[in-house]
């Protein structure tokens, strides 16, 4: 089960990165990695390199099921995207990146700095060994 993030705060600047680091913590994704079904398919969805997604050619409007398709894209080892659950595989377009950061956040100097991301589906990302900057 997918526990969601808690709601972040209006104003993210307001956010210590020890704040960050627990709701990052609260946060349960479904395991997307270990799911390898064998139904596969086209989900007829595209995310525009804008971040805005699409079904069947019309844009998805309610940033609760952004959020919710968010949580089982994977990107396979061939470059493409996929929507995955344990019973399927669905290939999804995705123009150029799945996830834009809007927000960043920088506390600490020099090797102790330490980054945050708000991504434009209001999830949170913190830069590490998982999330590097390339």
């Amino acid at each position: 089960m997918v526990t969601p993030a808690p709601s972040l705060p209006k104003d993210f600047s307001q956010l210590s990165l020890t704040e960050a680091a627990e709701l990052l913590g609260a946060r349960k994704l479904p395991p997307v990695e270990q799911w390898h079904p064998e139904r596969t398919g086209d989900s007829a969805m595209e995310i525009r390199a804008d971040g805005s997604w699409y079904h069947e050619g019309g844009r998805i409007n309610r940033p609760a099921m952004v959020k919710l398709f968010s949580t089982i894209l994977r990107r396979e080892a061939d470059g493409g995207h996929v929507l995955v659950t344990p019973a399927e595989k669905l290939g999804i377009v995705v123009e150029d990146t799945p996830f834009r950061a809007v927000e960043m956040k920088s506390e600490g100097e020099g090797e102790a700095r330490k980054l945050v991301f708000r991504l434009d589906t209001d999830d949170l990302v913190m830069a590490n060994a998982d999330h590097p900057l390339s």
